[in-house]
């Protein structure tokens, strides 16, 4: 938990980052199938906020998928099996690793999940024709489990933390050959495979800056566990991106290890409690996504399980197929601007257009039944 209130840098707009061409767009308009998901109005949200727009990008059915993190997984295991392949990545395409998956000698697909990357991994395994097995950290819903399980992937039990659920991710993948970790945290030595999971999640900024048309994007709202997600949202609108927005992060008050990071000005693991919001629940932020976190961030805070769990509850009453995790995007956003100060210090006005990322819709980890 911790022991910090909202961290705010509003000078974070005016950094920049660098990177280069990013062709996971291309790549995931080759996989049959492939849409990009809605950006949803909720006008009754901007009156009550006193902001211009509340759009939500809703992440409820990314390629049949419940969530969003099929873009990373798709992404970074076509840059895995391209490598092996010699396919470079500007003619990286679903076709052409899976006419040639066979002979890449990559055997099995493993990963640590709290439920949506898991099953990302697991289901491009099985397009794939390899097997997957997925490590699972304590207090993921038992639904989430059979979904990952639905996939084919054989399913290992933790009951520990998320961090230690990696560790025997990274240590079982050690000791088989043709294994391959695809894991969205990242610590020394092990940094590629994390950074192209990134470049995938980019294709939702890209398409919510298409969506968005004439209207500027003044902030955006994205939910925090080992940050990854977030730091594709920094990489692309403090590079790709025309826009400058205020960016928000939300984690769990239970597990808000990149707002005790923010505040301390150096990357700090916290200890973690069960929370509603499963994907979030992470002690640790990636050591890859943590340097642009640090400077690209311009507000941080965290939410309580009840606020999330009000926040879901409204989404799905107006049209939005939200899951906890997304969830906490509205419940952070309410918690910050109910702070005039913290309005005034980031320049948020009743001219802002607001973003939300709902990363999950609700079957991928509906709200407990006490909280329902």
């Amino acid at each position: 938990m911790s022991s910090f209130p909202t961290f705010l840098q509003p000078q974070a707009n005016k950094w920049t980052h660098k990177s280069a061409k990013n062709w996971a767009p291309k790549f995931h308009a080759s996989i049959p199938g492939f849409a990009r998901s809605p950006l949803i109005s909720l006008p009754h949200l901007a009156k009550e906020l006193d902001v211009a727009s509340v759009s939500v990008k809703n992440e409820s059915l990314r390629l049949d998928l419940p969530a969003f993190k099929i873009l990373g997984a798709s992404w970074a295991i076509a840059r895995v099996y391209g490598t092996k392949l010699g396919i470079p990545e500007s003619e990286l395409t679903f076709k052409a690793i899976k006419e040639s998956a066979q002979s890449s000698g990559i055997s099995l697909l493993v990963a640590a999940t709290d439920g949506n990357h898991g099953r990302a991994v697991a289901r491009m395994a099985k397009y794939l024709g390899c097997q997957a097995e997925i490590f699972i950290p304590f207090g993921v819903s038992p639904e989430a489990i059979a979904a990952i399980e639905s996939e084919g992937a054989l399913i290992h039990e933790t009951n520990a933390s998320y961090d230690f659920a990696v560790d025997e991710a990274r240590k079982f993948t050690e000791s088989i050959l043709g294994a391959v970790l695809i894991q969205d945290t990242s610590w020394d030595g092990y940094e590629e495979i994390p950074q192209w999971i990134v470049e995938g999640y980019q294709t939702l900024c890209a398409e919510i800056d298409e969506q968005m048309g004439s209207h500027s994007v003044d902030v955006v709202v994205v939910p925090v566990g080992v940050g990854s997600l977030a730091h594709a949202v920094v990489a692309h609108y403090r590079g790709a991106s025309r826009f400058q927005p205020i960016l928000v992060s939300v984690e769990p008050t239970v597990a808000a290890c990149l707002l005790e990071s923010l505040h301390k000005d150096v990357r700090t693991s916290v200890e973690t409690s069960p929370t509603i919001m499963a994907g979030l629940n992470c002690g640790t932020p990636s050591e890859a996504a943590w340097p642009l976190l640090r400077s690209g961030i311009s507000a941080a805070v965290s939410v309580k399980d009840d606020a999330c769990a009000v926040s879901v509850k409204e989404l799905n009453a107006n049209g939005v197929d939200s899951g906890p995790c997304g969830g906490a995007t509205l419940a952070g956003l309410r918690v910050l601007l109910s702070d005039e100060s913290a309005r005034m210090a980031l320049g948020i006005t009743n001219q802002s257009n607001v973003v939300l990322i709902n990363t999950e819709g609700f079957q991928a980890n509906p709200l407990p039944n006490q909280f329902r």
